[in-house]
């Protein structure tokens, strides 16, 4: 059965320096690679859900430079609906990514069109109500992100959010969430817990389903009926950890909408995620539905 996703979120183009390490407050460091690529982590949960089998619609903005021109394309490209991706005056949002020998990176963001994401516009809601599952993250105007879910809501949509970048969080939109996805990091930020377990329980009383992402550990699941559900990770070689966190995503809900239990889409998205960690750079290495299963299979 084809899941329908809607991504409300950003588009980037991601501009990437490789390194052996990242360079320090007031350092500067040698680089031995540079690449340009569309990300952003809507346009990637986006891609990631198509690679997955899902017919996914991108709702977002991208400016009227070359960068906006081909993150459109990219997105068309890989079969997903931009109807819903407007264009708007000015420059396309960036991400200045360092990755180091680790595979480990550090990013700043320079919004850019994505600010202009502060609600809904014409269209946008049909596209949501249709689906079986909206997408969101931080990387847009709260305002906005807070109205998708809320739309959502009203349309008995399954809302999932990434709290990425972290940052507090509004109980206005909390209360529109069904699935919070946050990672090790984000999660403490939120809670002050760095410890896993006590987090997720700290964030169970925001949101019904809590997913914290552990890395190469995997992931935890829990809801506020008590269930808790650990899935290890697949030990690979990370040469890129970027976009990691957005493949992960995109095949989760890709899997929920499908209508498979909780615990075999942790499953499937960790294969997903495991196999991007060993590719270059953030929406070339998301990997098809054949592919992880492949993995899967394997493994």
């Amino acid at each position: 059965m084809t899941t329908t996703v809607t991504v409300f979120g950003s588009c980037n183009m991601d501009l990437v320096a490789y390194a052996g390490t990242a360079p320090s407050r007031g350092e500067t460091v040698l680089g031995r690679e540079f690449r340009t690529a569309p990300g952003g982590k809507g346009a990637n949960q986006a891609l990631a859900a198509a690679k997955a089998g899902a017919a996914v619609r991108m709702v977002g903005a991208v400016g009227e430079d070359e960068f906006g021109a081909e993150l459109r394309a990219n997105l068309a490209d890989s079969t997903v609906d931009v109807s819903g991706l407007r264009t708007v005056p000015g420059r396309s949002g960036t991400a200045h990514i360092v990755v180091d020998d680790s595979g480990d990176n550090s990013i700043v963001i320079v919004p850019a069109a994505n600010a202009a994401v502060q609600g809904l516009v014409e269209g946008d809601e049909a596209l949501l109500a249709s689906s079986s599952c909206v997408l969101l993250q931080l990387e847009t105007p709260l305002d906005g992100v807070a109205e998708a879910a809320a739309a959502g809501r009203r349309h008995g949509v399954r809302v999932v959010l990434t709290p990425a970048p972290a940052a507090p969080l509004p109980a206005e939109l909390l209360s529109n969430v069904d699935l919070l996805v946050p990672n090790e990091h984000e999660a403490a930020v939120l809670t002050g817990h760095d410890d896993p377990h006590r987090a997720l329980a700290a964030l169970l009383e925001l949101v019904p389903e809590v997913v914290i992402t552990l890395g190469a550990r995997g992931s935890l699941y829990g809801t506020r009926q008590g269930e808790v559900v650990e899935v290890p990770g697949f030990p690979v070689r990370a040469v890129d950890t970027t976009a990691a966190g957005d493949t992960f995503v995109g095949m989760l809900a890709t899997a929920l909408g499908e209508g498979v239990a909780m615990p075999e889409a942790l499953r499937l998205a960790s294969a997903a995620s495991a196999l991007s960690v060993q590719r270059i750079g953030a929406s070339g290495s998301m990997p098809s539905r054949p592919e992880i299963e492949a993995f899967l299979t394997s493994h």
